[in-house]
């Protein structure tokens, strides 16, 4: 089995996710050969040979990404790394990768019984939305067959921590993806 996981991260909770995720498919399935990309690494080719595709991202502004969401999250980021370091440059601008809006628009369509997963690092309050939902409704529209509810993971605060126990929930998760 060939599982890909592609994630979009600004404060490295989702790509720590996605790690997780990929550490317990891997130990559900350990001949599986698992690849954890970056979306902005995650071509078309990296993807179309998939037997499991899992898509993940953060939740801003109750759903996925968008430019302006990673825009303000990264001048966040920016402000955050320039006080650490006492150097205003630091950081300057957003790195210009690709959100995951983007990258669907060249998500190639795959062929029935190719399976996928949706999840999404998110703040645990009332009304805070998800974007693992938006992610699972677009792999279905590629035709992936999506085998499991969208999964939300929860971040203490809007740059983390992630909440204690989440990596183990992750890997969980991950193993019962396969």
């Amino acid at each position: 089995m060939q599982a890909v996981i592609v994630y979009e991260s600004v404060y490295d909770n989702t790509r720590r996710i996605a790690e997780a995720i990929a550490a317990g498919i891997h130990e559900a399935s350990p001949d599986a050969q698992v690849s954890c990309l970056p979306v902005a690494e995650a071509t078309s080719d990296a993807t179309r040979s998939a037997d499991l595709l899992v898509v993940g991202g953060p939740t801003h502004m109750h759903g996925m990404s968008s430019g302006l969401s990673r825009r303000l999250a990264h001048g966040t980021q920016e402000r955050r790394t320039a006080r650490k370091t006492e150097d205003p440059a630091a950081g300057a601008g957003p790195d210009g990768s690709p959100g995951l809006r983007a990258w669907f628009h060249g998500l190639p369509d795959t062929a029935s019984g190719t399976h996928a997963a949706a999840f999404d690092t998110r703040a645990d309050f009332r009304m805070s939305g998800g974007a693992a939902y938006g992610i699972a409704r677009r792999l279905a529209r590629h035709h992936y067959d999506v085998l499991a509810e969208p999964e939300g993971f929860i971040v203490e605060e809007a740059e983390g921590p992630l909440r204690a126990g989440e990596l183990d929930r992750a890997r969980t998760w991950g193993a019962a993806l396969v």
